[in-house]
């Protein structure tokens, strides 16, 4: 290179690990993590998940191991998903409060307490016998307010039990307002709501319906959102930013990174994304043939991640990525 001026030679700074370290523009860290986690009632033992090589459903008792571990490995927070023995038309288990969401909360509460952010799913999909997000009418259609109903209840149930964070995760219209209503009614004025403002009726949920053995027969396009609205994802997000939100998730991670970066320019609250279960299936599927490095498509995806503007992330490697992390700064 030649020229009047001295050659600008951006490779400078990429000459030593330690150089690409220090001008590193995104940087991970563990306290960015949460940790997605699967309990079973009735379980004596843990039990893998087929289509999620290294995920487990828990029982009671591994659960609180597992999660001393990622409270030990420095991740962020801990996302807990409840797998009943019975379920029914309305739920039931959602907010029974010898149910086992519930009682994995408390059990989880008097172990870890503060030393992270305990976080519930609040969605019916896991109690319900027909696999649907909230309770249906007789048209087996998805009856919205008859839901929000069912959510204020899980509500209290979940923030009774421990939650610090309530995951809303079920895209019915006018959720947020309604639990944070019942919350503050029932003096859990200081429990958060992680809104799922842009949920996608996505292809990449496969592995976590086996993880929770959904029922499911059909589909949920008529409360996701549909993959090709950008739009209709910040319309979301602005009305549960209205409601009282207090964190906003987009959820898949990876194929929507555009909506990622929307909501993070226009909002100034919290964002995370949920790096989901075929996310992390199809690199690990890939990496067991040996068609990639592991380890590096993992990091390569969570920065992406967090280079889109997620300062939140729920990924199934938030421990194995915790301790990455510590071994390379």
């Amino acid at each position: 290179m030649t020229g009047e001026f001295p050659a600008v030679r951006p490779r400078r700074l990429r000459r030593s690990p330690a150089l690409r370290r220090l001008a590193e523009e995104t940087r991970l860290h563990p306290a960015d993590l949460v940790l997605p986690m699967f309990v079973r009632e009735g379980l004596a033992e843990p039990r893998v998940v087929s289509s999620l090589p290294g995920v487990m459903q828990h029982s009671r008792e591994s659960l609180l191991k597992a999660a001393t571990e990622a409270v030990q490995a420095g991740v962020g927070g801990l996302m807990i998903f409840g797998v009943p023995a019975r379920r029914d038309a309305v739920g039931s288990g959602a907010t029974d409060p010898d149910g086992i969401l519930n009682v994995a909360l408390r059990d989880l509460s008097a172990e870890v307490g503060d030393a992270t952010v305990l976080m519930s799913d609040l969605c019916l999909d896991e109690f319900t016998d027909h696999g649907h997000c909230g309770v249906l009418a007789a048209d087996g259609s998805v009856d919205n307010d008859r839901t929000l109903e069912r959510y204020a209840e899980t509500a209290i149930a979940q923030a009774s039990a421990g939650a610090h964070v309530l995951g809303l995760s079920g895209m019915m219209d006018g959720q947020v307002g309604a639990v944070r209503a019942a919350l503050d009614r029932a003096d859990f004025t200081d429990t958060s709501i992680l809104a799922y403002s842009a949920k996608y009726a996505s292809a990449f949920y496969g592995p976590f319906r086996e993880a929770v053995e959904s029922t499911l027969q059909g589909d949920r396009k008529t409360y996701q959102q549909d993959p090709p609205n950008l739009r209709e994802a910040l319309l979301e997000t602005r009305l549960d930013v209205a409601e009282g939100a207090d964190i906003l998730m987009v959820k898949p991670a990876l194929p929507y990174l555009d909506v990622v970066r929307a909501v993070r320019e226009e909002f100034e609250l919290p964002v995370a994304a949920y790096q989901v279960s075929g996310e992390y299936a199809m690199i690990e599927a890939a990496a067991a043939n040996g068609w990639l490095d592991r380890e590096r498509a993992i990091l390569e995806s969570l920065v992406a991640i967090r280079r889109a503007g997620a300062q939140i992330i729920l990924s199934y490697w938030a421990v194995d990525v915790a301790r990455m992390l510590r071994q390379r700064y």
